[in-house]
């Protein structure tokens, strides 16, 4: 999976994400966490339009060679391309980890499949 590098920087209520390697790729969101959820979707739709106009998707740079400015932060987010098709997989979790899966994605109003795949998402959005 690719990882790009991206600064993040603003205040409270306002922060904003860019990529070094792909200039007018950009997100927003109230929060660092929705700002992030944000940038992964803005990376994932310039790469579905890209491939949608034969161009090459440009790849990323290594975290070391991008320096932040004062105030931004270094982050790396996740180009996670969904293929639409399903896959079955079969995992034994503890039986606590389980029951907190099932008791957060009630909480969500989520199936246990779109929690789990949703939670290994924001792990990967944080650079897990």
């Amino acid at each position: 999976m690719l990882r790009y590098p991206a600064l993040i920087d603003g205040k409270k209520g306002a922060y904003g994400v860019t990529f070094p390697d792909l200039p007018g790729i950009v997100a927003m969101g109230k929060t660092v966490d929705e700002a992030m959820l944000n940038a992964e979707e803005a990376l994932r739709d310039y790469a579905v339009e890209a491939e949608k106009d034969d161009e090459e998707i440009m790849p990323p740079s290594a975290l070391e060679r991008v320096k932040p400015l004062a105030g931004q932060a270094l982050v790396s987010i996740p180009l996670i391309r969904p293929s639409g098709r399903s896959v079955r997989i079969h995992i034994a979790l503890d039986e606590g980890v389980a029951a907190f899966i099932d008791a957060e994605a009630r909480r969500r109003g989520m199936t246990r499949t779109t929690y789990v795949e949703w939670m290994a998402r924001r792990i990967a959005e944080m650079g897990g």
